[in-house]
């Protein structure tokens, strides 16, 4: 009985292996394209679970720190095959996007000085810009749910541009949301809820990770990265910035190219961490990156798995997630900022920009095709003045 149920589950893994690195070598476009393709090969083709299962782990990935796809994709896993089930399919959804993306930061530590590739980057990097802020609309018409949260994020932006660390305001905001949120539950009647957190890290320890060139500092600034980060990859942007290229690490070029791989390549966006790995400390960076930022999303679905049911119906309780998001929209717009004030300085960026801007809000082309219309663009330009 024994060695039947060792076979079963043995099957159940590669099955998981198979869909999940199909998935994470084609699975281009950002997390909710991903999602997308998820729920047509787990629900509609394969029929391993109905649309309510899938939706309840959709909430459960939005409810704890960490890339929402990749997630998804360990939740699932978890669902079907258990903790070896979360290991395969979170390792296979992310192996062969670090591997893609390990390919183009060795191009580009090689190559990325060329004129080819200046070109190239020339049009791309105005298509990032405008792909980061229409990204940011959309995520503040979800998450602002009124004057409060507004408020929120209002003053998290303006202690951020006071010099304010990213880890205190997003900690500050979430818990400050369910404090109110729970004083009102109180004053309703309802009852109040005990205070709860899925960030099982420790703030105190995670403020003392900082940012360093060398491979074991690379690892502990993603991995703090990692146990923190809420919302989409975007936000990425702004601990990157913070961490690297505050310090004289990272320049903003650099970083705004990294973040053009991410988008250009299939996969995770938080393979990003893989790029900036490689080139702040060649191969042992970029592994030692990507398990940092990606570890603490197998602890915390491990964790929350059984329990996430009962938090997600708890209105007070999602005071975490609204006021961890808020603050994470007030990174991002600072960050939007400074990257389109370094990068739109001439006019052709800026035209390119605004072009590329338009099509996202008038149309629902993937991202990637953009990113790869601005290289295009770029390389063109180039050639005519050459």
């Amino acid at each position: 009985m024994t060695n039947r149920a060792e076979a079963g589950v043995s099957s159940e893994l590669r099955r998981l292996a198979r869909l999940f690195l199909k998935l994470g070598t084609v699975a281009f476009g950002g997390p909710a394209a991903h999602i997308a393709m998820m729920r047509s090969e787990v629900v509609e083709r394969l029929g391993w679970m109905g649309e309510q299962e899938f939706l309840d782990l959709v909430g459960a990935s939005s409810l704890i720190p960490g890339p929402n796809s990749t997630e998804l994709a360990i939740h699932i896993g978890r669902v079907r095959a258990g903790w070896r089930g979360l290991l395969v399919a979170g390792a296979c959804f992310i192996v062969p996007a670090f591997l893609i993306v390990l390919a183009f930061a060795w191009a580009y530590v090689h190559y990325g000085s060329t004129p080819q590739a200046d070109a190239l980057l020339y049009g791309i990097t105005p298509v990032v810009v405008a792909i980061v802020a229409h990204a940011l609309w959309g995520f503040l018409r979800q998450a602002v749910k009124g004057p409060f949260l507004a408020l929120v994020g209002t003053l998290a932006l303006v202690l951020y541009l006071l010099g304010a660390g990213e880890i205190p305001l997003i900690f500050g905001g979430a818990l400050l949301v369910l404090l109110v949120r729970s004083v009102q539950h109180r004053w309703e009647g309802r009852g109040g809820a005990a205070a709860f957190t899925p960030l099982g890290t420790p703030l105190g320890l995670l403020t003392l990770l900082s940012a360093g060139s060398g491979p074991l500092g690379i690892f502990l600034s993603f991995l703090k990265i990692g146990s923190v980060l809420f919302g989409s990859g975007y936000v990425l942007l702004a601990f990157l910035r913070s961490e690297f290229v505050g310090p004289g690490l990272l320049t903003d070029k650099q970083l705004i190219d990294a973040v053009a791989i991410g988008q250009v390549t299939p996969g995770p966006v938080f393979t990003t961490a893989t790029f900036v790995g490689y080139v702040l400390a060649g191969m042992p960076g970029a592994i030692l990156a990507t398990l940092g930022i990606f570890l603490p999303a197998f602890v915390f679905v491990a964790i929350t798995g059984p329990i996430i049911p009962r938090l997600r119906d708890s209105p007070v309780l999602a005071g975490l997630l609204d006021g961890a998001n808020v603050v994470s929209l007030a990174l991002m717009a600072e960050v939007t900022w400074q990257l389109g004030r370094t990068s739109l300085v001439e006019l052709v960026p800026a035209l390119i920009a605004l072009a590329a801007l338009t099509m996202l809000f008038a149309t629902k082309i993937n991202p990637a095709w953009l990113v790869l219309g601005g290289g295009a663009l770029g390389f063109a330009y180039y050639s005519v003045l050459g």
